[in-house]
């Protein structure tokens, strides 16, 4: 039971697209990660995600709309719900997502995260 600052461990790593698990409970994770440019369209067939800007602007893509985050705002993307995370400059995000979430979903590419490192 030990507290986390989240600059701290955000100033662990400075590559994109790649979350790190921060902590753990109720079978969830809270993941940190640096993201910018554009993501790959995919969705989460049994999983609800939840993205929470730290630092910067994320756009959140939908087939049918367009939501932009701002610092202390978050969105929770439900199951099944095609999205597309694009940050046009350099962005910090948690999510807090079941440990069965693989980032990309079903697609497996160079993007896919597997047996993510904690820190």
């Amino acid at each position: 039971m030990n507290k986390v600052n989240l600059k701290e461990k955000l100033a662990l790593f400075s590559d994109h697209w790649h979350p790190r698990i921060a902590g753990e409970l109720n079978g969830q994770q809270v993941k940190l990660a640096k993201l910018q440019g554009e993501f790959i369209w995919h969705s989460h067939e049994e999983e609800d995600e939840m993205f929470l800007v730290l630092d910067g602007e994320l756009t959140l893509e939908f087939r049918d709309r367009t939501v932009v985050l701002k610092e202390n705002e978050f969105l929770i993307v439900p199951r099944g719900v095609e999205h597309r995370p694009v940050a046009h400059n350099e962005v910090s995000v948690m999510l807090i997502e079941p440990a069965s979430t693989v980032n990309t979903g079903k697609i497996k590419n160079e993007r896919t995260r597997q047996g993510l490192d904690y820190i």
